[in-house]
């Protein structure tokens, strides 16, 4: 067995129907005793729910936060927290809401409490992305790993089937790259490959009932599982190539991944036992690439960067910069094949097989 290292995150999770009703507790736990409540615009409903919950501890809320994080929109949350005399954070809602709690905990070293309310699960991670000058730089340092996370279906029964779709497939990336990360561990494969077959499970239900509450448990297990493997390891290719293409095109977060990650299997195929782990997961008997594709067909997730507004011209572009600061990768990252996968997922061509 090769050697590893594991390190359990220090984070509480809360898991179950209802479970939201112990936000109040979580938040004495920590400590909090003036809490800012973070959302976006289209979740204020989940600010007042928690509003209602904290009492006189929520004395603020910034419903703001916004895709990819961007430096700006931190800055004013940061002032309004600090102006209320907040001593911890609560973030309800999906990448967008959790991204903006962990820039403020990042920059204050307040305690973050979060109810992800999606399936991409960065709630499970010491992992912060941010937009700025259309550059979008990740880090990974432990202030930036939420306190507590509290998971409720109750709260994703009313999740569109696009983003749960799309978000879920964000999370299954997550798993796919502990498997190959080059600090890839025992532990963290087991929980991938548990992933991944929870995911793979569980979307097609959701797609035919999306108020199946089964599936939808199915489902967010499935995230923290994910999102447990990312908190975990390092990224490699395919989520340089996502970091690249959202942060220099303001592509959305969860669809480009589920277009890229078919062409980023394909591309580390070279990665057997991974493959191989995928491939199990997925119940197929294609090569993993294709049948990732598939399932990415049957749930209706985009299969096109162009879909998404992403310019032709912008190929080279994004090759560019994936090349010149690349993540470690199981295959050398090299500009001519990756232009070629950048080609087929901007066309929403299935991967080459060859490349499978």
């Amino acid at each position: 067995m090769q050697a590893f290292q594991f390190e359990n995150a220090a984070t509480r999770i809360r898991f179950g129907s209802g479970s939201l009703v112990h936000l109040r507790e979580e938040v004495a736990r920590l400590g909090i005793t003036r809490a800012i409540v973070l959302t976006t615009p289209q979740q204020i409903s989940l600010a007042d729910r928690a509003d209602e919950l904290l009492g006189e501890v929520a004395v603020t809320r910034f419903t703001e936060a916004t895709m990819h994080t961007p430096v700006t929109v931190t800055q004013a949350a940061l002032a309004q927290a600090r102006e209320a005399g907040v001593d911890g954070i609560v973030s309800l809602g999906g990448g967008s809401t959790i991204g903006l709690g962990k820039a403020i905990a990042l920059r204050t070293g307040l305690p973050q409490i979060t109810v992800p309310t999606t399936y991409a699960g960065s709630e499970m991670t010491p992992i912060l992305g941010e937009t700025d000058a259309g550059r979008k730089v990740t880090q990974r340092q432990p202030v930036i790993q939420p306190r507590a996370v509290i998971y409720d279906v109750d709260l994703t029964l009313s999740l569109p089937i696009a983003a749960s779709v799309t978000s879920g497939i964000n999370a299954i990336a997550h798993a796919v790259e502990a498997l190959y990360a080059i600090d890839a561990n025992p532990v963290t494969s087991l929980l991938a490959e548990e992933g991944i077959r929870s995911f793979a499970q569980a979307l097609p239900r959701l797609h035919t009932d999306p108020q199946d509450r089964s599936a939808r448990e199915q489902a967010l297990y499935g995230a923290w599982l994910c999102g447990t493997c990312l908190g975990q390891v390092g990224m490699a290719l395919h989520h340089k190539l996502c970091h690249t293409l959202g942060g220099t095109f303001d592509l959305p977060h969860a669809e480009t991944h589920s277009i890229v990650l078919p062409h980023a299997i394909a591309y580390n195929a070279v990665a057997g036992d991974a493959m191989g782990r995928i491939a199990r997961a997925l119940g197929t008997d294609q090569p993993p690439a294709l049948g990732m594709f598939a399932l990415c067909r049957q749930l209706g997730a985009p299969a096109a960067l162009r879909d998404l507004g992403m310019p032709e011209a912008g190929i080279a572009q994004a090759a560019d910069l994936a090349t010149a600061n690349p993540y470690p990768n199981p295959r050398p990252i090299e500009r001519d094949p990756l232009m070629a996968l950048l080609r087929r997922a901007w066309a929403g061509s299935p991967p080459l097989p060859e490349e499978t």
